[in-house]
């Protein structure tokens, strides 16, 4: 299936967060959300138009400490118009060969949105699910048919829910409340959302991150049912070694006995310009690691396979079609290589329900979510705008506390009404309540 790219617009909201969100190098209270509207034309002259969004998340794509948040912004922004300028000047051509990935985090944003733009637009042109579109290859991608036709779409999902490294464990930590009848501790988020999977931030100092997990871990304790765990280093470590004496420290502390036993995977903990440079099959024989920042690129994985590591996260933030192509990898390599679901503080709308269609088709058991926690739902969103998405993904959201927010109930999610021409959207964004990308 064939297309030309007729026009590509920018759109951006501001997104106040209602928690900081301490990760890595970075606390997180602002960020900009950059939207994508695309036009395209089928070969038959057909024209539709496809939507796509991301946070633009400062710190995480470049860690460069010397660059601002708004740095860390334009370079997002920057990525997207250059994507720009290269999609429009294609003539016809499929999807997948539109498509314009490269090397960097940074350098893939921009693709990575405008692929997702346009894949929307082909889907509600030919009036099929992104489901469909995947499995029976309208988009062109090299992929094996084997592959494609055995990727079967999961209707519910547990969310695997985020603790990071300045929220409160217990009411007793929380010295500032929001106040807003929302969760805030990991006590009431238990309690509301019923989680049994849990991503734990580490900092990079073992001593501290003992401690910190300890608590956690007195919290997780109370639940009955067997938990599941996954520890995110955020590149906050210097080489295997130093993870390796924080996993030691964990196996040898008693009140971590059976937080231990619970950890499933360690993710990317070693710092990106280290984390490809050695051997970490030591490690690996203790706890799978996965890479994540420093998946740069298509051929990052291999590498990462070949010194040790196991897996690689999925974000569309880092291109849909490496995540198939990866996926593709772990089945031809077999047991023991997998991929997880992992998230952006991403917002609930275009970008939540693309990405958890994308982590549904690729059969993933769980994801990281932490957007709806972070975020008051589509509270800043206009009413209306609200209330379309949520009757026509009335199974994915609810309405409460005065807005319309992901639902979680029993720890899972509910996603059977992705299934819908288009990706994964009935809806689409109010495009005249935005303000055009500076």
């Amino acid at each position: 299936m064939r297309f030309s790219i007729k026009e590509v617009d920018f759109f951006e909201r501001q997104v106040h967060l209602r928690m900081p969100f301490r990760f890595g190098v970075v606390t997180l209270t602002e960020a900009p959300q950059a939207f994508v509207r695309a036009k395209i034309a089928l070969e038959n002259g057909k024209s539709s138009v496809g939507g796509a969004a991301e946070l633009l998340a400062p710190k995480w794509f470049d860690k460069n400490p010397a660059l601002s948040n708004e740095n860390n912004f334009e370079q997002l922004r920057d990525s997207m118009r250059r994507a720009r300028d290269s999609y429009l000047s294609e003539n016809l051509n499929t999807a997948y060969g539109h498509s314009r990935s490269g090397v960097g985090l940074v350098e893939n944003y921009g693709p990575a949105l405008l692929d997702r733009a346009l894949l929307d637009a082909l889907c509600r042109a030919l009036g099929v699910s992104f489901y469909q579109a995947v499995r029976k290859n309208l988009i062109g991608l090299e992929l094996s048919p084997w592959f494609l036709e055995s990727l079967e779409p999961r209707a519910q999902i547990a969310a695997r829910h985020t603790v990071g490294l300045v929220d409160p464990i217990t009411a007793q930590d929380n010295t500032s409340p929001v106040k807003d009848g929302l969760p805030e501790t990991l006590e009431e988020v238990i309690e509301r959302y019923g989680h049994r999977w849990f991503k734990l931030k580490v900092g990079g100092d073992a001593r501290a991150d003992v401690e910190r997990l300890s608590a956690i871990a007195e919290v997780l304790g109370r639940i009955d049912e067997p938990y599941h765990v996954s520890l995110d280093g955020n590149e906050q470590y210097e080489d295997a070694r130093a993870v390796l004496d924080l996993l030691g420290r964990i196996n040898r502390e008693p009140r971590l006995k059976r937080l231990a036993a619970s950890i499933v995977f360690v993710e990317q903990p070693i710092k990106r310009q280290n984390a490809l440079a050695a051997d970490i099959s030591a490690l690996a024989r203790v706890k799978p690691v996965i890479i994540d920042e420093s998946d740069d690129s298509l051929d990052a994985f291999p590498r990462a396979k070949a010194l040790g590591y196991r897996g690689v996260s999925s974000k569309t933030c880092k291109g849909l079609y490496k995540s198939l192509r990866n996926a593709e990898r772990c089945k031809e390599w077999g047991q023991g290589y997998f991929m997880t679901g992992e998230d952006l503080t991403i917002q609930a709308g275009l970008a939540l329900q693309q990405d958890l269609a994308l982590v549904s088709l690729l059969g993933l058991s769980h994801v990281e979510r932490n957007g709806h926690h972070y975020v008051n739902g589509m509270a800043g969103l206009p009413a209306h705008e609200q209330q379309e998405f949520h009757e026509r993904h009335d199974d994915l959201y609810e309405h409460s506390h005065g807005a319309v927010r992901l639902r979680i109930q029993g720890g899972m999610i509910q996603m059977k009404s992705l299934d819908c021409p288009g990706y994964a959207s009935r809806a689409m964004p109010d495009w005249q309540a935005m303000r055009r990308m500076p």
